[in-house]
């Protein structure tokens, strides 16, 4: 019966390690199509520069992560046949520029745009990854820090911690969730905007 369970709780953490895609070769993965309505009533009328999202080094590629909490969550491990398309804070910093944008009645740049505003957004994405629980049982966990400045200094700071359960226990499951979360920071985050950009 252990030896059993032991053999059942290997096969799992290997599926979880490779996921089902290893039969058809690898597999890579972006946000999918951002929605390109704009908000009815735009929350956010004031020009809003958003520099490039941040991350640890450790997340500066591809990788999609995974931590084993059940077992060391201290360890954060990449897929070895998923990936995504552009390192994830790549991506992150793309999609929150969408929401801002679908919220805004105003302008929403990039660095490279090299405009002046009256507003920057810093966003820091501090964890971006999928967290099992238990070999069959996961989320995705994000966290992250905005700022918003002006010439004058930070006009507000907020840390946005972020979960989605994932419907399946593999990388496709863990992107799914990460995207989940990622648009549910985007609400929050405009929200938050809203508020301080009055200020």
């Amino acid at each position: 019966m252990l030896r059993a369970a032991l053999l059942l709780s290997l096969a799992l953490l290997a599926g979880c390690a490779v996921g089902p895609q290893s039969r058809e070769g690898t597999a890579s993965y972006d946000f999918g199509l951002p929605r390109t309505d704009k908000d009815i009533n735009p929350r956010l009328h004031q020009d809003l520069l958003v520099a490039d999202a941040s991350s640890p080094a450790w997340m500066d590629n591809s990788g999609i992560y995974y931590r084993l909490a059940y077992q060391d969550a201290t360890r954060p491990q990449a897929y070895s046949l998923s990936h995504w398309v552009m390192p994830p804070a790549a991506l992150f910093g793309q999609r929150m520029r969408a929401s801002i944008a679908r919220a805004s009645s105003a302008g929403v740049f990039v660095p490279a745009d090299a405009v002046r505003a009256g507003y920057t957004l810093r966003l820091e994405l501090e964890e971006f990854s999928q967290v099992f629980d238990a070999a069959d049982r996961s989320r995705a966990v994000l966290r992250m820090r905005a700022s918003l400045i002006r010439q004058r200094g930070i006009v507000a700071q907020q840390d946005f911690n972020i979960e989605h359960t994932a419907a399946t226990p593999n990388a496709e499951g863990g992107v799914r969730a990460l995207i989940a979360a990622s648009d549910d920071a985007g609400e929050k985050l405009v929200d938050w905007l809203a508020v301080n950009m009055k200020k």
